[in-house]
């Protein structure tokens, strides 16, 4: 029997229709608007459309979209004074600086450089660190969208096995201490994991973020487990045609959903959350800033 599909999609529309309302509340009950900004160095195809998707979601949610695209020679100095400005501004919420920078600026210097608590992106050593010791901190987006699938599919996640693939600073650890703060037993895996597929087969629950196109087959997958992958990778499709190509994920989608028993597919499934709650991190910070009760159901 097929896995059922969890419908990223679907979900994000949800988050974002729980944002929209709690904008209007704030905006109704103490004329307040939180504001994101976001700051695009250079022109990097990839990044120019996700900082457009961003920009318009802010706005359909009604919130206001502060956009800073600067040059790809812009100097460290300059960058710095920018979010210097934003970090001071009362009007902005929410500050993401969209990686990758340019080779010649420190991203890690930029990152820590935004106030903590306008970090949306989660990024800051100081929210890693309040996450890592679970305190309250801004949570990175992707590993948010995945916890809030997981609870939505799952209710109560106390006690499950977790394998984490993958120990990036942007998903791979994060997941990890959002899922020891349900409670989950949590190994974080990697390709140096010996007996890796043996690690992989005795989860409950697998989030595989590790950035190679169809890695885990489906006979690495507990019967009845649920599959959350956040790769996204672009692999040569020659039966739609030459040069075509299309999106896979870190998983083998066509043999793994022969086994889970509840899978994300890709496109289509972790990849709309993280917007959703990058602007449902907006919403949290906005709150927090002017001492309002935080929006049920999207933080952690």
């Amino acid at each position: 029997m097929a896995a059922i599909l969890i419908d990223g999609k679907a979900f994000a529309a949800t988050v974002r229709e729980k944002v929209a309302a709690h904008v209007a509340r704030l905006k109704s009950d103490h004329g307040i608007t939180p504001g994101l900004a976001v700051v695009l160095v250079g022109e990097d195809p990839a990044s120019q459309v996700y900082v457009r998707s961003k920009g318009k979601q802010t706005v359909e949610v009604g919130m206001n979209s502060y956009e800073h695209k600067l040059e790809a020679d812009t100097s460290e100095s300059d960058l710095l004074a920018l979010i210097d400005q934003l970090n001071n501004d009362p009007a902005v919420n929410g500050i993401l600086v969209q990686l990758p920078l340019p080779g010649h600026l420190n991203e890690d210097l930029v990152i820590n450089a935004i106030d903590p608590a306008k970090d949306v992106d989660g990024f800051h050593i100081s929210n890693v660190g309040l996450l890592g010791t679970g305190q309250k901190s801004m949570v990175p987006c992707t590993p948010l969208g995945c916890l809030m699938m997981l609870r939505d599919h799952h209710g109560s996640l106390s006690g499950m096995d977790a394998v984490v693939i993958g120990r990036s600073n942007i998903v791979g650890k994060p997941m990890a201490q959002l899922l020891l703060g349900d409670s989950c037993t949590v190994t974080i895996a990697h390709s140096r994991t010996k007996d890796l597929p043996d690690v992989v087969r005795r989860a409950d629950i697998v989030v595989a973020a590790v950035g190679r196109p169809q890695m885990v087959p489906g006979d690495w997958i507990k019967p009845g487990a649920t599959v959350i992958d956040v790769g996204i990778n672009r692999i040569d499709a020659p039966e739609k045609g030459e040069g075509k190509t299309r999106l896979v994920g870190d998983v083998d989608f066509d043999s793994a959903v022969q086994v889970a028993g509840a899978i994300t597919p890709v496109p289509g499934g972790v990849g709309p959350m993280t917007i959703a709650c990058l602007l449902a991190n907006t919403v949290t910070a906005c709150c927090r800033a002017n001492g309002l009760e935080e929006p049920e159901g999207l933080t952690a």
